[in-house]
């Protein structure tokens, strides 16, 4: 079962247009901004629903939600209920509710415990749902072609819930994610290119050939994006507040250095060994986002001059990993090594090699 259900996952092809699920009316973002280059966003329901599933079950309902809960979101803390979109029906009725609770009870009992990012099982799933959000079903009962190849149990949970989640979250969650694609996408269509390039050319390989994936999700995980690769993909939250905005090209641009990463990682595994050293288990990850902001800020900053003193302004643009202290949870020795030793690779006054064997030495 597990081999053919993997097989089945593996030999499957994406079939949908950019972002437009199969019950909205046919508008893609395409047609709005033109084609985009590097990415191809997509609002899959099947996608969102497996997401919306992960994290009610795992965490609970969010602040905020009908049911009142601010409560803490710690795993099994309060029982998860559906969170209503402010269109629809103010409260389920019994069957939607059987059938809701069904849906948390699977994925409580088989997915929690499970991360979306590092469990294979998981990546599956999440890849065949993208592939077929331009069904209307996974089984295949009405239409052979939407046979999503998933397991019976799994599907069965996901096609009695998906009536739940059309008429009581779906509609708020594709808006928001529609509204997300409206306002990156310009951004995209304008620095995309050049941004993929540069960031190429820094890590010493090149850009994927094929537009990448990114499926635009209420929710995603709990670091608000991340990112699978062979296919590579990026799922990301349309409502994080660290998604929003200029900050989502630079959410979008580390999501997908992910899967250029690998020079920079063999060069430092590299370095160590043949130094005998122990090998510093995320010192590419800093690198990535040290990197990543570091390319996208003279893109974002922005410069104002001032019609009555002519005064000009610049508005610096601050790094993710800045912003979100990532490099005070134990990294901040890795940041002075990007900053003394990365930082004039990235200026150009020094070699990859030398700049990954100086930090190195420096560990």
């Amino acid at each position: 079962m597990a081999r053919s259900f993997i097989a089945t996952l593996f030999s499957l092809f994406a079939s949908t247009a950019l972002w437009v699920p199969r019950a909205a009316a046919q508008t893609n973002e395409g047609s709005v901004y033109g084609p985009l280059p590097v990415f191809e966003f997509h609002s899959g329901f099947w996608v969102n629903l497996h997401h919306t599933l992960y994290q009610e079950a795992k965490f609970g309902p969010s602040p905020g939600s009908p049911t009142g809960a601010d409560n803490d979101k710690a795993p099994g803390k309060n029982r998860p209920t559906l969170k209503s979109s402010p269109s629809a029906k103010s409260t389920l009725t019994p069957a939607e509710q059987r059938a809701w609770n069904e849906a948390l009870s699977y994925y409580a009992a088989n997915y929690v415990d499970k991360d979306l990012l590092f469990t294979t099982e998981l990546i599956l799933i999440k890849n065949q749902l993208g592939d077929f959000d331009g069904c209307d079903e996974l089984s295949g009962r009405k239409k052979e072609t939407c046979n999503a190849g998933l397991p019976a149990n799994l599907t069965h949970v996901l096609e009695e819930a998906a009536p739940v989640y059309r008429a009581h979250q779906w509609p708020s969650h594709d808006l928001a994610n529609r509204r997300w694609v409206m306002r990156v996408a310009p951004l995209v269509r304008e620095q995309g290119l050049g941004l993929s390039q540069r960031l190429a050319d820094i890590y010493q390989t090149k850009w994927p050939k094929e537009k990448i994936r990114v499926d635009v999700c209420a929710y995603a995980n709990r670091q608000g994006a991340y990112t699978t690769l062979d296919p590579l993909r990026v799922t990301i939250s349309s409502i994080d507040p660290r998604n929003q905005d200029v900050e989502a090209l630079e959410v979008l641009f580390h999501e997908a250095s992910h899967g250029i990463a690998e020079p920079v990682q063999q060069a430092i595994i590299r370095e160590c060994r043949q130094r005998e050293k122990g090998i510093p288990r995320d010192l590419w990850h800093a690198l990535i986002f040290y990197t990543t902001g570091e390319v996208i800020r003279p893109v974002i900053s922005t410069t104002t001059t001032d019609t009555t003193s002519g005064k000009v302004s610049t508005t610096s643009y601050t790094p993710y990993a800045i912003r979100e202290g990532i490099y005070a949870r134990g990294w901040d020795g890795y940041f002075k090594l990007l900053t003394q030793f990365w930082q004039p690779y990235l200026d150009g006054n020094s070699t990859f090699d030398d700049a990954i064997a100086r930090m190195v030495s420096a560990l």
